[in-house]
Parts: structure tokens; sequence; C-alpha cells
């Protein structure tokens, strides 16, 4: 199978409430987010572009594209960054990891992962989130892994379970019969850098 996300733009709400849930499910430290949204409009956050009352404005919901052609993993000198070949998803092995960060300069897709420069410092005293998630840990590169505990049992990542707009779909790309490869087959949709050939599984519909 090949795990992926379809995300409907003329439903996102750009409420950053998948931003949250993100950092919440995988008890990200401070200043670290797998998952970001941002407005496709004026130059500052929520401004739109043209000139009223021609106004427009989207939002992108932007994390890893777990690329089927990972620049990533082609570079990283120790396996710490490989695919999964039951599903797809392009994960992050710290122990592995030793902080050269050539799969952040090889990654097309900027700003999808973050480096742990100290270690991990956090607003709260205890964790929250998922038992599962990995212990996050100083000089090791995070980025998403569509909730890789989650998905493992059969669950959704955490960024679908609060979006108020029922934005965001996730399934096997390679069932033509599950809901993401159907939305894909009779919407309209674009992916990002496609002339990179990294061929990412995150589809934006538009």
């Amino acid at each position: 199978m090949r795990y992926g996300m379809v995300i409907d733009m003329g439903r996102c709400l750009g409420c950053h409430t998948c931003e949250v849930a993100c950092k919440s499910t995988n008890n990200l430290p401070e200043g670290i987010f797998w998952n970001r949204v941002y407005n496709d409009g004026g130059p500052s956050l929520d401004s739109p572009t043209g000139t009223w009352p021609n106004n427009s404005m989207s939002y992108y919901t932007m994390s890893c594209q777990h690329c089927e052609n990972p620049a990533c993993v082609k570079v990283c000198p120790v396996g710490a960054t490989y695919k999964d070949p039951e599903t797809g998803v392009v994960r992050q092995d710290y122990d592995k990891c030793i902080g050269c960060r050539m799969c952040m300069a090889a990654c097309p897709y900027t700003g999808v992962r973050s480096f742990n420069w100290e270690d991990p410092k956090y607003v709260l005293a205890f964790a929250t989130g998922d038992a599962e998630v990995p212990a996050h840990q100083k000089h090791t590169v995070e980025k998403c892994t569509f909730c890789y505990q989650r998905i493992s049992k059969g669950e959704t990542p955490g960024c679908m379970v609060l979006c108020p707009g029922r934005a965001r779909y996730f399934g096997d790309l390679d069932d033509p019969n599950s809901e993401v490869s159907q939305l894909i087959a009779t919407r309209e949709w674009k992916r990002l850098l496609p002339e990179k050939g990294t061929n990412p599984s995150v589809y934006y519909l538009v």
C-alpha cells in the first residue's frame, strides 16, 4: 500500500486546528512544528491578495509530503531517514540520526523538517498525546510521520481528528476504491513542486 493524504482547499478554514492537534498528539517540543498553515494570499497571515472587491485567499497546510521518490532518503548517510516498505510513509529513526541535516538540504519542500539544536523543552511538565510517540532527542531531525503510531493501529492521523471543516482525508493511494483515490479520480487537484520528480503523496483539491 501507499498511504497518502488529500486536503480539500475549498473546505480548509485556515483555523490552524490541524497544526495544534499535530503538536499535541506527537508531544512536540517548543519551537517545533510538523504541520503549518500558510495562506495563499497577501504578505501577512490571513491577508488576501488582490484589490477589493476582487480579493481571494486560500490556505495550504504544509508538512512532509511523504514522497514516493523521496530526495531525503537518498542522501541520508546512515539510513535514519527511510521509506517504510509496508506503508510508503517516510520515517525518521532518531537513534540513528547523526544530525548532519542532509535530509533537510535535499528536501525541496522548505520548512517541513525541524532540527533539535538543544535538549527538547516543553511548555507543560508532562507529556501530551500518544504514549507510543518516540522520545524527542537533541541533535536530531524531526518531521511529520502521518502519525505512524496511530495509523499502524488503523486510526487516522491526529491532524484529521479535530478538523472543523472536515478538509482532510487519509488512505491507501494504491487502492482504487479508497476514499483518497476516489477523490483524486473525480476532482481537480494539484501537488507541490511536481517538477522535482518526488511524486508526493499529499494532494490538494482545488
